[in-house]
Order: C-alpha cells, then structure tokens, then sequence
C-alpha cells in the first residue's frame, strides 16, 4: 500500500483528489494539508511514502519552499508536485527543492496514479509537456536572481524598489537587467517581461 498526503490550498480540490485515489487498491490518502504548517505536521506524524504538492498555497511559503522543508525531514517523504503551472521558473524550483517528479493537474488519472507508483519507487516523474520544456531550452539559461528580479519587473518595480527589496545596490540591479537583456535578446524592461512570459519563464503578473 501506497501512502499519500495531499497539500493543496483548496478543500474541493482536495477532496477530489482523495476520492480519485482512494478508488485505487494500492493507494492510501493518509493526511492532507492546506498550507507549510500543516503540511510538516502532517510529514512528521504521519509519514507518507509520497507528497501530492501544489505549488500555490496562498498566502505563506509556496509549494517549492514546503518541498524542500520536507526533504530537510529525518526519513522524508518523495514529492510529486501536481500543479497547473508550467513556467521554467517553477519547474526548476521545484526539482531544485527536491520535488521527485512535476505533473500537471490536467492530466488523465491513470498517468496520476502511475506517477505516484513510479514516485513512491523512487522514480523521476515528468509531465510530456514539462520534459519537452525542459529539453527545448536553448541559449544561456536565467539564474535564480535574474528570474527573481523579472517577476518584479512584471509587477512594475523600478530599480530603486528592487533593490530595496532584494537588499542589493542600484547598480547591482542594473548589472542583472543588462546580463537579462542579453539572454532573452532584448533591449527594455517591457520586452523582457513580455519575452519572459511568452517563454513561460515567469508567470503574467496576477
């Protein structure tokens, strides 16, 4: 038997998914939780063999961070993030905070519960559409810090409000857009931001 805990910010979605899984012999939904609180309770006390992840849980820490709490556990947990994001940035933040496998929610349940098998046998779990991202990228790849500093472009942040907020220098800033523009081959914040959107590397601003 399989055991599974579910974290997702929505009781429906939930509650979907649990009556989706316990359709399944070998699959057991032993806990759930809504948000990076809970979600470690649960881990600690429960010990699942995998984590279904969302990755946006509200307010508080983002289901890459809640991954990565949980991978930082004695005897942790595999994480299989199901989410309807696929932008670069949160696939490689997820896989990078220890996420064993990144399915989309629009996915049929058999390839659902086929991921969970193959997660629970330690396995690399990843959507066609996610892997195909992954190995269509081309050109020089954005560092953490570059995609950080484009979604505060995509909010509207100057400079100053920038590096005000990342606890840097202007001129710091000014260095990370120059190397931006080079890499997405553009010469303005707004072309930066619509580039990165169009390649999915962040999310349109909400």
């Amino acid at each position: 038997m399989i055991r599974v805990a579910l974290v997702d910010d929505h009781p429906v979605v939930r509650a979907g998914m649990r009556a989706l899984l316990e359709g399944q012999d070998d699959l057991s939904v032993v806990g759930e939780g809504s948000d990076a609180h809970s979600a470690v309770q649960l881990v600690a006390a429960l010990r699942p063999d995998v984590v279904l992840m969302d990755l946006n849980l509200g307010a508080g820490p983002g289901g890459a961070e809640v991954t990565a709490s949980l991978r930082a556990l004695p005897d942790p947990p595999h994480v299989l993030v199901l989410t309807t994001y696929d932008t670069e940035a949160d696939i490689t933040s997820a896989i990078d905070a220890g996420a064993s496998g990144y399915l989309l929610k629009d996915a049929p349940p058999e390839d659902l519960f086929r991921a969970i098998r193959g997660t629970a046998r330690g396995e690399t779990i990843l959507a066609p559409a996610v892997a195909a991202r992954l190995i269509r990228r081309s050109g020089p790849l954005l560092t953490e810090r570059e995609v950080e500093i484009l979604n505060h472009l995509a909010t509207g942040g100057s400079n100053r409000e920038i590096a005000r907020r990342l606890f840097v220098s202007e001129a710091t800033v000014k260095s990370h857009l120059s190397h931006i523009y080079t890499k997405l081959e553009v010469d303005t914040r707004a072309a930066a931001v619509a580039r990165a959107i169009e390649q999915r590397i962040i999310r349109p601003p909400s």
